[in-house]
């Protein structure tokens, strides 16, 4: 870990360790980047307060989550980026849903409202409710979708759905298709590397029926 990193995450633990710390129960998370921690989700609003008013980590740069996978108990985890713009130090603060199924965690727009699209993103590709937020809804795919993309058990190349308007799949007698991902990202032009080969999941080929989705 570089040494600036250890010494602010040291400085920041030793606030949460001391006599007066409210937060004993935060630990350090591994990182090779900036201070990080973990934080019990039912903590993290109160946490993150802290950090803000205490410690000047005015901006919040990124909110986003991690899917561990079917069957990892806990699954989600909602991962803060927090930026100090006068002490000039990031830091990384994580925390474990307590659900498996139904993933919860606390709205945190009240505390920086660039939270509010943040929230939304993460409640549309992973299917986290953020209790609190003043709009939860989808940002990216439309009301109704039936799946959350960003979920390890969505196939890379997408799944087939109905059009979100009845009148215009009535209409024009089309899907939303999955992605032809044939020739894409993954697929590396003659004589070069295949790429595929070093991605397993892009061999997930669910818009080709020439070949059939491994089990």
């Amino acid at each position: 870990m570089p040494i600036l990193v250890f010494t602010a995450q040291c400085r920041i633990r030793r606030r949460f360790e001391s006599p007066q710390g409210k937060f004993p129960q935060v630990t350090d998370r591994a990182s090779l980047d900036h201070p990080a921690f973990n934080v019990p989700v039912a903590d993290a609003f109160a946490v993150l307060k802290y950090l803000r008013d205490e410690f000047a980590f005015d901006m919040l740069a990124d909110l986003t989550a991690i899917d561990w996978a079917e069957g990892a108990s806990p699954r989600f985890t909602v991962v803060y980026h927090l930026l100090s713009t006068t002490g000039h130090v990031y830091i990384r603060v994580a925390a474990n849903c307590t659900s498996d199924t139904e993933p919860t965690a606390l709205s945190v727009v009240a505390l920086w409202p660039a939270a509010n699209w943040h929230e939304r993103e993460a409640f549309d590709m992973f299917g986290i409710k953020f209790e609190g937020h003043p709009d939860l809804r989808r940002i990216l795919m439309w009301d109704g979708y039936p799946y959350f993309p960003l979920r390890k058990e969505f196939p890379l190349a997408g799944i087939e759905t109905e059009l979100p308007d009845p009148e215009v799949a009535a209409e024009t007698q089309a899907k939303v298709i999955a992605a032809p991902m044939m020739g894409g990202p993954f697929v590396a032009a003659p004589g070069e590397i295949n790429l595929t080969e070093a991605e397993p999941r892009a061999k997930d080929e669910s818009w080709n029926e020439r070949k059939e989705k491994p089990e």
